[in-house]
């Protein structure tokens, strides 16, 4: 009887034991597992659809790096753009999605975050806003010719497009007649050459990045996405980083948005998904942030 007993205590800390080992591994197993998710870190080129080109740079210096460099033919047959609408009630107010979410509601081919925008609390793995609560963005939104959100000052800088499809980059407000207008913030190239950045903390950290530039015609638009909190991944870069990587491209001008955790990249392509980077939001890797606003594309198939 005494010896059952052992053995039933035996078994009963070995199922514990075993317990515990689960509970406290299973965490890791699903972080290897996202990991394994994130793109290779490999170079690489490829057509998406007419007029769009995608380029993957894994960059060894100066620290390990994940660039992504979508370039848009704005003449190409079949290319439109959209920015997020915002609610039509309240000005300046916008349902928060991810970018997965914007590119399936609005059967778009391509899409980036857009943006900066307010309330954002980030308590991992927790944080705010969560798909459908209500944001507003930082400075000038217009989506098909009507104003979502108002200028704000000369430090939230627009991307404009007409309705001809010309890009330009303003201070602080599109002109009459914008198609499509997104905010940022810094502009990070004027004619080619680096703009002066101010002293802020933001700029000289390494942070995942999202930029615009276009080319001196207007007509060439560039998608710039570089990952980052990532050790031995992507790593992230500094403001003036990420300016010498755009003027690689021999843009004219560029204007930086939204990044940290909202930097994202994402294609559909015959009704699938794919996410083209690896987002980093509330530190869980290819885990995407629900934000205000998008940058969108719609454009032919490549069979086309």
């Amino acid at each position: 009887m005494k010896k059952l007993n052992i053995t039933r205590v035996k078994r009963i800390l070995l199922i514990t034991s075993i317990s515990i080992v689960s509970i406290v591994s299973l965490p890791v197993l699903i972080y290897g597992a996202l990991l394994l998710k994130r793109p290779f870190r490999s170079d690489k080129q490829q057509q998406l659809f007419p007029g769009i080109v995608y380029q993957r740079d894994a960059r060894k210096s100066p620290r390990p790096l994940m660039v992504h460099i979508v370039t848009i033919d704005l003449t190409a047959p079949g290319i439109k753009l959209l920015v997020t609408p915002g609610n039509t009630i309240n000005k300046n107010e916008f349902a928060a999605r991810t970018t997965s979410e914007f590119v399936r509601e609005f059967n778009l081919q391509l899409a980036i975050n857009g943006s900066f925008f307010y309330p954002f609390r980030e308590y991992p793995p927790d944080s705010y806003p969560k798909p459908g609560d209500p944001v507003r963005v930082e400075g000038q939104v217009i989506s098909e010719g009507k104003s979502y959100a108002p200028p704000k000052s000369k430090n939230y800088s627009v991307l404009c497009i007409s309705k001809l499809l010309q890009a330009q980059i303003y201070e602080n407000r599109c002109p009459l007649g914008t198609s499509e207008g997104l905010a940022g913030r810094e502009i990070l190239l004027k004619e080619g050459k680096p703009a002066v950045l101010g002293d802020s903390t933001d700029e000289k950290l390494l942070y995942p990045r999202t930029a615009v530039a276009i080319d001196k015609s207007g007509k060439t638009l560039w998608l710039i996405i570089v990952d980052g909190r990532q050790r031995f991944y992507s790593e992230g870069v500094t403001l003036a980083e990420l300016t010498t990587i755009i003027q690689e491209l021999g843009a004219d001008s560029a204007l930086n948005l939204d990044g940290g955790g909202s930097t994202t990249l994402v294609v559909a392509n015959k009704n699938k998904l794919r996410v083209l980077n690896s987002p980093i939001q509330t530190r869980i890797p290819t885990r995407q942030r629900p934000i205000a606003n998008h940058l969108g594309i719609y454009a032919l198939p490549v069979d086309k």
